[in-house]
Formats: structure tokens, sequence, C-alpha cells
């Protein structure tokens, strides 16, 4: 059983805690059908079947987001930019993979809080990828 915070005590619980992991399957899931139909983002997946970069993606969103570190137990440290620097992210590209990802985030039924903290994110994070 868990203690309830006293009124004014910080929560630690994390949007893993709160939402667990279907819903980062269900959108990484979206965002990678929205990608199989985009023509230039599917050029960046150098892949035939897009299910291992669906996995990988999925690890990742989930261990920083709280859940198991499945990622960095088989892949190591994400070092993100150092991973996609041999592609070619320029502003049109980070607006592709947001458009996808933002129709993945708004198909799933999270509170708005939660949606607006994990959308903050991936709009940083995209943002963080431009190298062109």
């Amino acid at each position: 059983m868990s203690a309830i915070p006293s009124p004014g005590e910080a929560t630690t619980e994390s949007l893993y805690d709160r939402i667990g992991e279907e819903p980062f399957r269900r959108i990484v899931h979206g965002f990678y059908q929205g990608v199989a139909e985009d023509p230039e983002l599917r050029a960046m997946y150098p892949e035939q079947d897009l299910e291992p970069a669906e996995e990988r993606l999925r690890m990742f969103l989930i261990q920083y987001w709280g859940g198991p570190r499945t990622y960095s137990e088989q892949r190591g440290h994400p070092r993100l930019r150092m991973r996609h620097a041999s592609f070619h992210i320029d502003v049109a590209a980070r607006d592709r993979w947001l458009r996808h990802m933002r129709a993945a985030v708004d198909a799933q039924d999270l509170a708005p809080a939660d949606r607006d903290e994990l959308w903050a994110y991936l709009e940083h994070a995209a943002t963080f990828m431009l190298n062109a």
C-alpha cells in the first residue's frame, strides 16, 4: 500500500506511472504508421521494416518517462544527436516528424496535463535534433 502525500508534499510519480506502457505503445505505433505513408520521412529510415525503429523509440520513451530501463540495457546511453547525426534533419523534416507525432498523441485519451507534458518534451526533442 502506498503512502498518500501530505498536502503540499511533492509527488515523484512519473508520466509512465500515471499512464502505463500501453499509451506509449499506441503513440509510437501510430507515429510509425504516419511515417510509413510519408515518402520524405520514410526515406530517413534505412531499414525496410520499421518495426525495429518502432521498438527503439518505444523503449526510449518508456524509459525517459520513468518506465523500465530496457533501452539503456539493450542499447546503452541514448546519445540522440550522435545516433541521428548521419540524417539530414532540417526544419521541414522536424515539422513532418512533429505532425505525425501530434496525430499519434492526440489519438490517445490522455489527461490534458499528461498530454501537454509529453508534447512539450516531444517538441523540444524534435528541435534539439535539428542538424541542417
